[in-house]
């Protein structure tokens, strides 16, 4: 559904908002590896992510790295989409028609528009922390295998 970019750019937002304080940041390296993905891939998503302190917050230095602020965790997930320019996704047509609506449906229209509802309220509803804390509490996983 979302671009690899975005996929991981929910898994390393979940990520750090599960390892890190205002005062306990994370390296890049350490949330590749929390998430399974390139190094050098997850910066750029952690840069994009960090735009404007949208979604997530860095420090530079010896002691540096990405946190989330308290009110950072408190945004929906739609944010994360948001942030990766991938928030449309949830709104557009399942194939991909630019004019398809009620009154000029594709042959999908009706049946998606039900699922896009929930998919939007999901999106919407959940925050981030909501996430960290399922994560955290067993049983839910950010790479095969492992918490």
């Amino acid at each position: 559904m979302f671009s690899k970019a975005t996929e991981y750019a929910l898994r390393a937002t979940i990520y750090i908002a599960q390892h890190t304080t205002e005062e306990r940041k994370c390296r890049i390296d350490e949330i590749a590896r929390g998430i399974d993905a390139p190094v050098s891939f997850t910066a750029k998503i952690l840069q994009a992510l960090r735009k404007d302190d949208q979604v997530i917050q860095s420090v530079s230095g010896p002691n540096g790295g990405f946190y989330m602020s308290p009110k950072c965790r408190k945004k929906p997930v739609r944010a994360i989409l948001d942030a990766m320019n991938e928030g449309e996704v949830l709104e557009k047509c399942v194939l991909g028609l630019k004019k398809c609506s009620n009154t000029s449906p594709c042959p999908m229209h009706h049946d998606y528009k039900e699922i896009k509802k929930k998919l939007l309220r999901l999106f919407e509803d959940k925050t981030i922390q909501d996430l960290a804390d399922d994560t955290n509490n067993g049983g839910m996983f950010l790479k095969l295998g492992k918490k």
